[in-house]
């Protein structure tokens, strides 16, 4: 065993004081930061996570990769052999594959173990006891897993038995306070991490009524149908055919530019959202479909008393215009709103 080691580095609170605690101790470490849409640490457009793990890891002076889970981490939310927390949350399914990758990125890089900000009893699913070890089992790392926050309240790892990490500079955090570990960032002085805790949308029941409704309705959902579910107001008009209505006009932007097997509507002569249609023709919306896209955009927007509202449409298919006549009743909204 070398005195090298793979970081789970989010770029949040804890995984950058437990990479510094390391750090500290002599260990060569290079850190690793998946890149998920489902991460709520960061409140930014682009980066979100992987700018603070950037930052995190230049501050320390170490190595920094990032990869990006793929479309097989889709089938581990969709099915997880261990099912589900409050939400589509598939905590534990999550981290075997989260660790499983580093496995294999550890073995390519001739490191020896891998460290992570995880603490003892902060999350419900993945960080008690039993679903720690379960998780080291089943991702082939069977006390190859040091967690510097927590590690005097669990068994020691190979790392600390052979002597490469010397346990008495670890620590024993237990619970969902952040309160020490803010403490040893003080004392650090690590700053700008983005949040204490972090955060999955997942977790989201709202976003979970999303998620299972596009596992319900789709067969193959790319990373392109992933980023549509995070924004906008999401309806589900029949069997076949939903809409995506903007909150902002940043949305609207974002949701004209992601659709592209479907119909993009917007306001033509007043102020209102786009609204992204999908629907399986691949663009053809018949006069039904129409006329119940332009009430739900009407239903979002303001419109003075004297004014007809023109909304254009697009896709692959063809361009045209329509007046809408209506607007969405309360309780359609409610039936079709998947919140």
């Amino acid at each position: 065993m070398n005195k090298k080691a793979i970081a789970l580095m989010s770029g949040g609170l804890d995984s950058t004081v437990a990479v510094k605690l390391i750090v500290e101790q002599g260990i060569d470490v290079v850190a690793l930061n998946f890149k998920s849409p489902f991460c709520l640490c960061d409140g930014s457009k682009s980066e979100g996570c992987k700018s603070h793990a950037v930052a995190a890891a230049e501050q320390f002076d170490i190595e920094i990769k990032t990869l990006h889970k793929g479309l097989d981490y889709l089938d581990i939310i969709k099915t997880p052999k261990y099912g589900y927390g409050s939400a589509i949350n598939p905590c534990v399914d999550c981290r075997i594959f989260t660790f499983k990758s580093a496995k294999k990125y550890m073995e390519e890089t001739g490191a020896s173990f891998i460290i992570t900000g995880e603490v003892l009893g902060q999350r419900p699913m993945s960080q008690r006891r039993d679903p720690m070890f379960l998780i080291e089992r089943e991702s082939g790392l069977e006390g190859l897993i040091l967690r510097p926050l927590s590690a005097k309240l669990l068994p020691p790892t190979l790392p600390e038995i052979e002597g490469i990490v010397d346990r008495e500079k670890l620590l024993s955090i237990q619970g969902r306070s952040r309160k020490e570990q803010i403490k040893v960032a003080d004392d650090y002085k690590i700053e700008d991490y983005p949040c204490a805790s972090g955060g999955c949308l997942l977790t989201d029941k709202n976003f979970g009524k999303r998620m299972s409704d596009a596992f319900n309705h789709k067969e193959n959902l790319g990373w392109s149908d992933v980023k549509l579910l995070t924004m906008g107001r999401h309806f589900r008009l029949n069997e076949t055919v939903k809409a995506v209505v903007g909150r902002n006009e940043d949305e609207n932007r974002r949701i004209a530019a992601l659709g592209k097997k479907g119909v993009v509507l917007t306001p033509n002569n007043f102020s209102g959202p786009t609204v992204y249609v999908e629907e399986e023709r691949n663009g053809i919306l018949d006069d039904d479909l129409t006329d119940m896209a332009g009430a739900l955009i009407l239903r979002f927007s303001k419109l003075a008393d004297d004014e007809e509202p023109k909304i254009d449409y697009s896709s692959e298919e063809k361009k045209g215009a329509f007046i809408a006549r209506k607007v969405l009743s309360s309780d359609e909204v409610d039936r079709m709103w998947l919140r």
